[in-house]
């Protein structure tokens, strides 16, 4: 039997020493899950388990269950003697994840331990650069690194056109370009691939991430459909999948989102440019909507920044301020930002009281 070399799969030295916090039991990383089932990789191989009756009472939140990329604990390195049990699951040194769709606020991993996120969006009718902000927001927040990967661009009638309005949102963020009718096209996603690496590849249904899986690896391991009459393609992934890529790590299939309901967010690192642009506003507290001497609102005015992005910085702001509140929270919350905007037009009277000072 050859032995997998789990350090090629993302274990380093700060798991390993984890691990031996646990004694008597063997290390190994979630590669998939179907209802109460896991696939678990080992030196040995991939095998089946379950969590333990003990850790299943302890949890307290979904989130704390096994995700795929987890690195767990288990009573045994093979099942020949049954399924394997998972006691613990080791410190995750990153989370992707998002508010789960259709709940009252649960959260849903994604995936974890992942060091880049390829955030796959089509250059054809899957196109939206709003959702793209959404993704590159909570990409930010998990601790990996996010990477804009555009598809098919030969549906694309002006593809440099596309990418200008992708770089004007994705500040600091590195933009690929693929198409499946060119492997070459591909060779660009390699670099961010090597043994004891992860990544992720997140996106829409139908965007081709399973198509780009099958490039990276060399063979069509993944099925994948062709676009449906209406220019966007269809789903084909259906759960979440960790794949050893030879001599380049792993990456992390999902299925795609049609949500992607936001939990956690970086909009510091999202939107940069709103925020370096309010550190020159005149009022430290300012809402960048009604108050005078607003950088923000003079970047929009010269053209320098869209209205629809610092609506889109509003309402996820909005969203990540909200999540977890109930409704008579909410209420109380939105109470109060009707006070704060009170309290933006007295910093105009102030303003203008300051200004009459000096013209006497």
């Amino acid at each position: 039997m050859n032995t997998i070399n789990m350090k090629n799969l993302g274990l380093t030295e700060a798991f390993i020493e984890e691990s031996n916090k646990h004694n008597n039991l063997y290390i190994g990383r979630v590669s998939s899950q179907y209802k109460n089932v896991y696939k678990v990789i080992t030196e040995n191989g991939e095998m089946a388990a379950e969590i333990s009756g003990k850790f299943h009472y302890s949890v307290k939140d979904p989130s704390d269950y096994p995700a795929v990329g987890d690195f767990v604990m288990m009573d045994r390195i093979n099942d020949s003697q049954g399924n394997g049990i998972i006691h613990h699951i080791l410190p995750r040194k990153s989370t992707f994840a998002r508010k789960a769709a259709g709940t009252k606020g649960d959260i849903q991993v994604v995936a974890t331990n992942i060091d880049t996120v390829f955030i796959c969006m089509s250059l054809n009718n899957d196109f939206n650069l709003r959702r793209l902000e959404r993704y590159i927001s909570i990409a930010w927040d998990s601790g990996a690194m996010p990477v804009v990967v555009l598809t098919k661009s030969d549906l694309c009638e002006d593809i440099e056109a596309k990418v200008n309005e992708v770089s004007s949102i994705a500040i600091g963020v590195d933009i690929l370009v693929t198409t499946s009718t060119s492997d070459d096209s591909y060779q660009s996603l390699k670099k961010y691939l090597s043994n004891g690496k992860t990544v992720a590849l997140i996106g829409s249904s139908g965007v081709g991430k399973s198509t780009l899986i099958n490039c990276l690896i060399g063979q069509d391991i993944l099925e994948t459909n062709v676009l449906r009459n209406d220019d966007k393609g269809k789903h084909t992934t259906t759960r979440r999948e960790l794949i050893m890529v030879p001599n380049l790590g792993v990456v992390i299939d999902t299925p795609g989102m049609r949500e992607l309901g936001i939990f956690h967010a970086d909009l510091k690192k999202s939107f940069a440019d709103i925020d370096h642009l309010a550190k020159h506003c005149k009022f430290n507290d300012c809402t960048h909507k009604n108050e005078p001497s607003c950088a923000v609102q003079q970047a929009i005015k010269d053209g320098e920044l869209s209205h629809e992005r610092l609506e889109s910085y509003w309402k996820l702001k909005k969203e990540t301020k909200y999540e977890g509140m109930n409704a008579k929270m909410i209420e109380k919350e939105k109470a109060n930002e009707m006070f704060s905007a009170v309290g933006g037009m007295k910093n105009a009277k102030k303003f203008i009281k300051e200004q009459n000072k000096k013209k006497r």
